[in-house]
């Protein structure tokens, strides 16, 4: 076997990192990597209009004790999607974001940066997709990426999609954040100038600057957010928030506690949303409300993060 080429600092062969496009040209298409834990309640709406819109999926479960591994592959097969999911876990602690990601090596197996490469190491096409496991696609999204998917072939060229999140107050009841600006690179190619680097808060994935940057249109998915549960469990402490490097968490956070506090409505962009009776609220907001809202849904008054 080829040495690894990024050897993981705990020296243990299973998760080092070995790329795909070292050793062969990698098929045209689009993969899809999820690094997940603990996201059963989403992805039943996440993985669907996922597997419509790429040619592969990979799930990687970090210490989920929620069934989420179980669920994935219960959701491909109902889909007809199982042959197009790999799915596989990591078992070890990741390092939350902010001190303690800052604290860690790189190599290392507790680190952000390496439990990306190693999960994007299972790529087997040409493009691949960081995505969340709480991002729900829209129709729209799910036909833009489906586009892309063959368009973008040899081209280097680097994606960024925004999204709104979704804060879920109850199965009828919803939140959603039309004040900021959330655009981030999400689409890139697979090849040595697009692997992952250690950044102050979290994890970079580096590429060059002659590649041409396409940005979506709005309204192609929402981030779910649940305000029965700690939105912020996956950083060290909220003091860690750098107005000049994260001003999207900053924003979150802000949300966050207003609408904790009994305060929506005094926030400005935050727009409350009632499902019709029977109907679930993301399906509501994904299918009917999102794509009849008027664009532009976001006025730019937040930082673009492209």
């Amino acid at each position: 076997m080829k040495d690894a080429d990024i050897p993981c600092a705990e020296g243990d062969p299973s998760y080092d990192v070995r790329w795909a496009w070292q050793e062969r040209k990698l098929p045209m298409g689009l993969t899809c990597v999820f690094r997940v834990k603990n996201e059963a309640r989403n992805l039943p709406w996440v993985l669907p209009p996922m597997f419509e819109a790429v040619q592969h999926v990979v799930v990687v479960d970090n210490q989920s004790d929620d069934g989420t591994p179980e669920v994935a592959a219960r959701v491909a097969a109902e889909v007809g999607a199982t042959d197009r999911l790999t799915s596989t876990t990591y078992p070890f602690r990741v390092s939350r974001a902010g001190a303690e990601h800052l604290a860690t090596p790189p190599d290392s197996v507790h680190s952000l940066t390496h439990f990306y490469n190693w999960s994007f190491a299972h790529v087997q096409t040409s493009y691949s997709m960081k995505w969340d496991g709480d991002m729900v696609l829209t129709r729209e999204g799910v036909a833009l990426l489906a586009d892309l998917s063959w368009q973008l072939e040899d081209s280097n060229a680097v994606v960024a999609i925004p999204r709104h999140p979704l804060s879920i107050e109850s199965e009828s009841v919803a939140w959603i954040d039309l004040g900021f600006r959330f655009l981030e690179p999400w689409v890139y190619p697979m090849g040595p100038e697009f692997t992952f680097v250690k950044a102050f808060e979290w994890e970079v994935r580096e590429f060059p600057s002659s590649s041409e940057r396409i940005v979506a249109p709005e309204g192609l998915c929402v981030e779910l957010k649940w305000l029965d549960s700690d939105e912020f469990a996956h950083w060290t402490s909220l003091d860690d928030f750098d107005a000049s490097r994260a001003p999207r968490k900053l924003r979150e956070l802000e949300v966050y506690r207003a609408l904790k506090e009994g305060r929506g409505e005094d926030v400005p962009g935050v727009v409350r949303i009632e499902a019709p009776a029977g109907v679930h609220i993301i399906d509501y907001v994904t299918n009917t409300w999102l794509p009849q809202a008027p664009r532009p849904l976001v006025q730019r008054r937040g930082r673009i993060d492209v």
